[in-house]
């Protein structure tokens, strides 16, 4: 289970900390500017800009993303517990996993972009209110089934890349992949059923017509062979800046505050040496008072990264040298996102910041004063207060 510490919104300063204490681990969390609420024993749904669900006993009902039904029901269950209710052995086919009986569930927390599910098992699952509808199921120390049955308007199809699924509803598209080990396939009665090994998470990741693109296949393929290894939303709501954290696995820990009025600076601890890419999602709303995200640079530990002109020169920089690439979610749209590699730990400080060799000073352009690029990204990151157990 995730534990989530909120703190106040701050203008321009503030500390976010998240912490990942095992591989392939739960999910993170956001904050808005109130402290995380935790729900009683009567919350049974969830309505937020962008998602929304019911829950019964056993089960999340109706998730919808956008206003599009996707879901009718997504039920997890242990597979020891599954094969002896059914007598069926472990080599069964995940094509024939079906009517699962479900373990008990119920909403633990939510705050306007994150609600965190509670089970009776070592499974959580967290729904993330963000544009992409992401939607994780964490299987913690167990291994476990996770049945997802489809609504009436969707459909789902095994992808080309053979280790996703892809699920059509309405103007949307969905993928569900595993982050860790473990399979997603189309069932025999064409809903989907996903084998979770221990630590491993299924991730669900839907966009609007049009905005799976290249590079959100590049990503989706970062994070199942665990790449990258956390993802950030930051958006602007009427005014208020919130962001939201979705984490796919591998202890990691981000403390990252904001020290000047166009700098932002993390510090990225992990317990193995190995590095990882984080990719932060700037949606349309939050780039608009700031302009262009091309106008960005990024420094580990006082040293210039590299700026990658594809994705493999970027994971390239993994063991070698720290490297970032920007790319647009699409043609349509100014969303952007902003993905870092950082090449080895442990402890490294990341600052992000406006690139200003072109001798102009950010604080006298045409967007909000003293407000570039790498503030906006920071001041948003600043609304979360994570800690993730």
């Amino acid at each position: 289970m995730t534990r989530t510490v909120a703190v106040f919104l701050a203008v321009l300063v503030t500390t976010v900390t998240l912490s990942i204490a095992a591989a392939g681990g739960a999910v993170g969390a956001s904050q808005p500017a109130e402290p995380m609420a935790t729900t009683d024993a009567q919350a049974d749904g969830y309505a937020g800009t962008h998602v929304e669900f019911d829950t019964s006993s056993n089960a999340v009902v109706d998730y919808r993303v956008g206003g599009q039904p996707v879901f009718e029901n997504v039920t997890v269950e242990s597979q020891s517990a599954h094969h002896s209710q059914t007598g069926i052995g472990a080599d069964v086919g995940l094509s024939a996993v079906t009517n699962l009986s479900g373990i008990g569930l119920e909403i633990a927390a939510q705050t306007e972009t994150r609600a965190e599910i509670a089970t009776e098992g070592s499974a959580s699952l967290s729904a993330h209110d963000t544009d992409r509808g992401i939607l994780t199921v964490n299987a913690g120390e167990d291994a476990q089934y996770v049945q997802l049955n489809l609504s009436e308007e969707s459909t789902a199809e095994g992808s080309d890349e053979g280790d996703r699924v892809h699920v059509e509803s309405g103007d949307r598209t969905g993928v569900l992949l595993v982050a860790g080990d473990g399979a997603v396939a189309v069932t025999d009665n064409g809903d989907v059923a996903a084998d979770l090994e221990s630590e491993s998470t299924l991730v669900f990741r839907s966009y609007d017509d049009g905005e799976r693109n290249d590079n959100a296949v590049e990503q989706e393929r970062l994070i199942a062979n665990g790449t990258a290894t956390a993802e950030v939303y930051a958006d602007d709501r009427d005014g208020d800046r919130v962001a939201d954290v979705a984490t796919y696995g591998q202890d990691v820990a981000v403390e990252t505050h904001d020290e000047a009025d166009d700098r932002l600076e993390m510090a990225v601890e992990r317990a193995q040496h190995e590095g990882t890419v984080v990719i932060v999602s700037v949606s349309e709303a939050a780039l608009e008072a700031v302009g262009s995200a091309d106008d960005l640079a990024v420094t580990v530990d006082g040293e210039a990264a590299v700026e990658a002109d594809s994705y493999s020169d970027l994971e390239g920089g993994i063991g070698e040298e720290p490297r970032y690439m920007v790319t647009h979610s699409s043609e349509a749209s100014a969303a952007a996102d902003v993905l870092v590699a950082v090449d080895h730990f442990s402890e490294r400080e990341v600052a992000i910041q406006g690139d200003t060799e072109d001798g102009a000073d950010s604080s006298e352009s045409d967007s909000v004063p003293g407000f570039g690029i790498a503030v906006a990204i920071g001041a948003l990151l600043a609304a979360v207060g994570a800690r993730v157990r």
